[in-house]
């Protein structure tokens, strides 16, 4: 069944479904989340998961959607005004207060989906690519955007400076979960806004 067959309450509950298994897989791992504890935490039958979901590798992937939407979408205000270093540096500040919030527990959500299926299941790892490659494009438009208004040198390089500052980010929430604390975040971001601002005219 396609969403856009969905009647409004058949996609409040699809919905449903979506996001406690997003909360659950972000606590505990895909592994370590079953379609029934799914339907216990979201008060839905075995029926319903499977009406929405033909197994829970489709809920994966609905998930994995969700968890996508949920990051971007926070960061929004801010990915798509990343034009200067002062937006830069905003956005590394809401950064590290987000992840701060979270007693630095959890790490990325796309990331911790990615590090456990890239290996086991391709059609998945795919689709956290796509993310990341969302989240690179919001960084990377602003970056030319700087180029472009002479804000950064020609010889500046976007397309590089916004796959390293992204590299930098994911390196630096990993870290930050294992660490519980925020200073390897902090380091990986002030190092490339540092490196970005080295271009600067």
């Amino acid at each position: 069944m396609t969403e856009v067959r969905l009647t409004r309450k058949g996609r409040a509950t699809r919905d449903r479904i979506v996001a406690t298994a997003s909360e659950l897989m972000f606590e505990r791992g895909v592994a370590g989340t079953s379609t029934d504890d799914v339907r216990a935490a979201a008060g839905v039958s075995t029926s319903q998961i499977y009406h929405y979901f033909s197994d829970k590798r489709t809920l994966v992937l609905a998930v994995i959607a969700h968890q996508t939407e949920a990051v971007l979408t926070a960061q929004e205000p801010l990915l798509s005004t990343l034009d200067s270093l002062e937006a830069l540096r905003a956005w590394r500040d809401f950064l590290v207060a987000l992840q701060r919030g979270y007693d630095c527990r959890g790490g990325c959500p796309i990331g911790s989906l990615g590090s456990e299926l890239a290996d086991v299941d391709d059609e998945a790892r795919q689709a956290v690519a796509t993310g990341y490659t969302r989240w690179e494009g919001s960084i990377r438009a602003g970056l030319h955007a700087m180029r472009d208004r002479g804000d950064l040198r020609p010889d500046a390089d976007p397309d590089r400076l916004a796959l390293a500052t992204l590299t930098a980010l994911q390196g630096g929430l990993l870290l930050t979960q294992i660490r519980r604390d925020t200073a390897a975040l902090e380091a990986a971001l002030d190092s490339m806004i540092d490196h970005i601002e080295s271009f600067a005219t």
